[in-house]
């Protein structure tokens, strides 16, 4: 969906990991659709200050909130930033990931536990604290950002499959209980995306083995969550944004 179909004009979104990458396009995407957009970070200040000031630079209004989104005392703190500068929050991107490459002879309980609590509690902990106000306006998206990961056997390890499977679920389970309140939830489960990293994708081929035999661009990605944000209809549903590697 063009961002010039979708009105989010006087709409509040929060993007976590918005500082690069999938979540910097997300970013300027929602910002370019009328949202007053809040870019969360943990440790790449520049890079949000970078993606704010491009929003600006277009006419948008936007801020840098630093949050570790894995901790919920970050979150309560995040949340209540953004609604004191901004305003309620409408539309929530669960983006913060993190993808450390790990096989199953070296993974340990640290990293597994890292990594569930960095791709999937956050998204719950985000999302509880954003309910209350979407639940009193009757209107809310919530756009959980997962990876094919979830589906298929994935390059990073299986702490990883886990994590974007376990969001899939989580994904699911807040659709059927918030549908008639006015609030939808979905995910979108991106396959190889030409990012910072990608790294490991490009050196293993994978563009030439993908049906459109090249990466996914993270604009792609963007445009498919503000198509979930702008659909009332759509609700507990993945989105791949893949190439074709895989048919679901």
């Amino acid at each position: 969906m063009p961002a010039h179909s979708l009105n989010l004009n006087d709409r509040v979104a929060l993007v976590t990991g918005g500082s690069r990458g999938i979540g910097r396009a997300i970013s300027i995407a929602l910002a370019s659709a009328g949202a007053a957009v809040a870019v969360n970070y943990r440790q790449r200040e520049n890079d949000a200050a970078d993606v704010v000031a491009e929003i600006e630079r277009a006419g948008g209004r936007a801020i840098a909130v630093c949050a570790d989104v894995s901790v919920g005392d970050d979150v309560e703190a995040m949340i209540a930033e953004v609604e004191n500068r901004l305003g309620l929050i409408d539309v929530l991107v669960n983006n913060a990931g993190t993808a450390t490459i790990v096989d199953i002879d070296d993974l340990v309980e640290a990293e597994f536990d890292r990594t569930l609590a960095v791709n999937l509690k956050s998204a719950f902990l985000c999302t509880q604290a954003v309910l209350p106000g979407m639940r009193a306006r009757r209107w809310g998206r919530i756009v959980n950002v997962s990876s094919a990961a979830a589906r298929g056997p994935g390059l990073v390890g299986v702490h990883y499959n886990a994590s974007k499977a376990g969001l899939e679920g989580l994904t699911r389970g807040y659709a059927a209980r918030l549908a008639r309140e006015g609030i939808t939830v979905n995910a979108v489960a991106p396959g190889p995306i030409d990012t910072e990293m990608a790294g490991p994708l490009k050196a293993s081929n994978v563009a030439e083995r993908l049906p459109v035999g090249r990466l996914g661009e993270a604009s792609e990605v963007a445009e498919v969550v503000l198509m979930v944000v702008g659909n009332a209809f759509i609700t507990g549903q993945t989105i791949p944004v893949n190439g074709g590697a895989s048919f679901i």
